[in-house]
């Protein structure tokens, strides 16, 4: 499908991974740890552009001429900071009292990397949530251990179906990986080389 290009991804996220299935591209993961830390003035997308490129840069040297490296970061951006991941049982119940009744952003990064050039692209996505109480936080938090997913939650799941009230732009954004946007620029790295 895409000229005998070769597609890695560098993510461990089960998520991103069956998106890749179910497009029925023939890919590859190869994981690098790395330690995701970024410049404390970065706002927004530039924290993600940041992460997916500092994923993409543990690579440099690392890949032949017909493959496509892809790296990616999300993060829930709202009142100004950065909710990633949360640490543990309260840090998760903060987050998600944070977001009820609010609207916050999602925002996914992915970096495209050749063994030639290097390109980021991201995608901005805004959820509205309802009201939540702390019995349907804790509900959730207890049979769902969000604690791999930024901003405490995943929107497939219970808490996506209940406490979700309004989404503008990708839903595939929200689960990690803006997946259109994905496949329209392989789609045209791989027509144009």
């Amino acid at each position: 499908m895409f000229n005998g290009f070769k597609i890695i991804l560098a993510s461990g996220s089960p998520r991103r991974q069956q998106f890749f299935r179910d497009l029925n591209l023939d890919f590859e993961i190869r994981i690098k740890e790395i330690e995701e830390v970024f410049p404390q003035d970065l706002k927004a997308e530039a924290i993600t552009n940041y992460l997916a490129e500092l994923k993409a840069a543990a690579f440099e040297g690392d890949l032949k001429e017909n493959e496509i490296l892809i790296t990616s970061d999300t993060l829930v951006w709202h009142n100004g900071k950065a909710l990633g991941k949360p640490i543990d049982y309260d840090d998760a119940f903060q987050i998600l009292k944070s977001l009820s009744n609010a609207t916050h952003e999602v925002i996914t990064s992915v970096c495209f990397k050749t063994s030639q050039k290097i390109e980021t692209i991201f995608e901005t996505t805004k959820v509205t949530f309802n009201e939540l109480t702390d019995e349907q936080i804790h509900y959730y938090i207890e049979n769902y251990q969000p604690f791999d997913k930024a901003g405490a939650y995943g929107i497939q799941e219970w808490i996506g179906f209940i406490g979700v009230s309004k989404i503008e732009g990708s839903y595939t954004n929200v689960m990690g990986l803006p997946v259109d946007k994905v496949y329209q620029y392989l789609n045209q790295i791989t027509k144009t080389r």
